[in-house]
């Protein structure tokens, strides 16, 4: 199993990824920089999230839990990805 600090580098790192592309998005776009900014806060909204998951004290079985974490970090990089595309 992965280490808790590992997988808040993985957080952070994939979220701060899809942001990076927003801003760059912006800087080729920016008549229509307001669409991207949805999905920055949705990212740090996500990130938020996943974070305070990853915190949570008094589990029970952790590594299901960190599993169920990595789920959703996927599950939400895939969202935003899919909401960048479209832009």
């Amino acid at each position: 199993m992965a280490t808790i600090r590992d997988l808040k580098k993985t957080i952070n790192y994939e979220l701060s990824g899809i942001i990076e592309e927003c801003y760059l998005w912006q800087l080729t776009n920016g008549d229509k920089a307001d669409k991207a900014e949805k999905i920055i806060d949705a990212a740090i909204q996500s990130f938020d999230e996943l974070i305070i998951k990853v915190n949570e004290k008094n589990i029970e079985n952790k590594k299901s839990h960190f599993q169920s974490v990595t789920k959703a970090l996927h599950k939400s990089t895939d969202s935003l990805m899919k909401k960048l595309v479209k832009l």
